[in-house]
């Protein structure tokens, strides 16, 4: 019998770290054309800026199991949810390109530990909800990460500059951190011994085949979502014609389309297989994605952008999901992994698309985001094969 889905106030509390952690990390992709303006760098070394925070992610995900054990959950939950606040506030003070790129690298290194307790922690608590969860948890987390193209192109037409936003961010989330860290306690790992866990993952809790299958499919994913996210603020100003100020909010609509898409997911997460959500989700990146590209009035690529959000939504979420309940027997290192493979496709595919950008043009360079959408299909299609005899196999 499947258990009740129940919020308690560390799922709450879960939620909203997410959105703090989300809501950091969407500031830097709409702030990188000012970062740009006030440093005279190019496409290529303002990438540096996203590439770091890619290769925190990707750094805290390989060693996140070790830290675990040696630090355990709490500590990295409320300590990386503080320092990381101190990485970001010291970017807001980088006037050189390398110090602002150690900043970046500094606060994802300790907020991607929080994102990994957060994960790891929500799949251990609502165990077979864990996809109920998780998709609920990245509504949050969408929702706080639109705010912040809104206020960044907000701060730099009130005169503030782009800072303002990473200042607001922080204040809330120190508000909540001070009240919480005493009053509410992180679930800790548990033995699993179902027939279903026997099935996912050996007796030594090494993650089996589907995991890594679907682990190629978060890459892709995030692959997608962060070459649109990042860049989409400077297409829309270069190649769409917006001011910088519009185009940086513009970046809002594939924010907000996120929300949409997600808030839809949390709902259909509960009728419907992910495996088979997901497929649908990749199939309306397919639409959205071309119209965003290549339309040629600000009208059909805002809603390019749109439609493109709505099915980036659902990707990493319902991944995030089969990876967390096919690696269910070891959740932190599931949790861990899953994150390297997001941090590795930020470090990879936004600055490869930014130095193509500058030797070919950001319009052709996004020609990138097309091969790399087709095979979240394809790579999908066959875990969601393997996915079916594994449960065949199961109940024979």
């Amino acid at each position: 019998m499947t258990q009740p889905f129940i919020r308690d106030r560390f799922t709450w509390l879960a939620y909203f770290m997410l959105g703090y952690y989300a809501f950091i990390l969407s500031v830097i992709g709409p702030a990188v054309p000012f970062i740009r303006n006030e440093l005279k760098i190019n496409y290529g070394d303002s990438a540096l800026y996203i590439s770091a925070f890619a290769a925190g992610m990707f750094t805290a995900g390989l060693t996140s199991t070790w830290v675990t054990r040696r630090f355990g959950r709490s500590r990295l939950f409320w300590g990386g949810a503080a320092l990381m606040a101190v990485g970001v506030i010291a970017l807001t003070f980088a006037h050189s390109l390398p110090f602002g790129v150690v900043s970046s690298f500094f606060a994802s290194l300790l907020g991607s530990y929080l994102l990994v307790t957060i994960q790891s922690s929500l799949s251990d608590r609502h165990g077979d909800n864990r996809a109920f969860a998780l998709t609920e948890a990245n509504v949050f987390a969408v929702l706080a990460a639109s705010a912040a193209p809104i206020l960044v192109g907000f701060g730099e037409s009130q005169g503030w500059t782009w800072r303002v936003a990473i200042y607001a961010g922080v204040v809330v989330g120190g508000v909540v951190i001070f009240w919480a860290w005493r009053k509410i306690r992180l679930p800790q790992p548990e033995q699993h011994a179902s027939q279903t866990n026997a099935v996912s993952s050996n007796k030594r809790g090494r993650l089996p085949l589907l995991f890594w299958v679907y682990w190629v499919v978060v890459f892709f994913s995030v692959a997608v979502e962060w070459c649109v996210l990042f860049w989409a603020s400077t297409y829309m100003e270069t190649v769409v014609g917006l001011s910088k100020e519009a185009a940086a909010s513009s970046v809002a609509l594939f924010t907000i389309a996120q929300f949409v898409g997600r808030a839809a997911g949390s709902w259909l997460t509960r009728r419907y297989a992910s495996a088979n959500l997901l497929l649908i989700a990749s199939a309306i990146v397919l639409i959205g994605f071309p119209m965003f590209w290549l339309g040629r009035t600000p009208i059909i690529n805002g809603f390019g952008l749109f439609v493109c959000g709505l099915g980036v939504a659902n990707l990493f979420p319902l991944t995030l999901s089969l990876t967390s309940a096919v690696g269910v027997a070891n959740p932190d290192a599931a949790s861990g992994y899953t994150s390297m493979a997001s941090g590795l496709a930020i470090l990879i595919t936004p600055q490869l698309l930014g130095i193509a950008a500058d030797r070919i043009g950001i319009q052709s360079a996004y020609a990138i985001v097309l091969p790399l959408a087709l095979a979240i299909t394809l790579v999908t299609f066959y875990a969601n094969r393997l996915k079916s005899r594994r449960t065949e196999v199961a109940t024979t």
